[in-house]
């Protein structure tokens, strides 16, 4: 099935965003989030989305906290690497558009000096086209 979402990126000082359209609606993406495959997409292979306050650790060394769950509506985590001395903040967020469809947005802020923007925008755009690709 061909993949019709609408993205958009964007960088501004400390903080990236990355946004798409996917032709579902918001239970689809929120269910698709709450697999295995839609939060190793968010963050990183191995680890799990729980409740807020939850620790959560990627296979990959990524680890955080959730810090906000609504259901569909956002997810929001820290956000750190090994080598980073303090944790980013993750905040996806899922708004109806129009009839059938949801816009869920990554906003990645506070990002340190081990980050760098380019990899982060390649990183959250390759969620989002992971989340899609599992929506269809």
């Amino acid at each position: 099935m061909e993949q019709t979402s609408e993205v958009t990126a964007e960088t501004e000082g400390k903080t990236v965003v990355v946004s798409r359209t996917l032709k579902q609606p918001i239970k689809v993406v929120w269910d698709v989030l709450m697999t295995d495959e839609g939060a190793e997409a968010l963050l990183g292979p191995g680890a799990k989305l729980g409740a807020k306050g939850q620790s959560w650790r990627a296979q990959n060394g990524r680890e955080g906290v959730i810090r906000s769950f609504h259901p569909m509506e956002q997810i929001r985590f820290s956000y750190r690497s090994k080598a980073a001395v303090t944790p980013s903040m993750v905040a996806v967020n899922l708004k109806p558009s129009g009839d059938d469809a949801t816009e869920i947005e990554i906003r990645h802020s506070k990002l340190g000096p081990d980050i760098e923007r380019e990899w982060a925008l390649d990183r959250w755009s390759g969620a989002l086209e992971r989340i899609e690709s599992a929506c269809l």
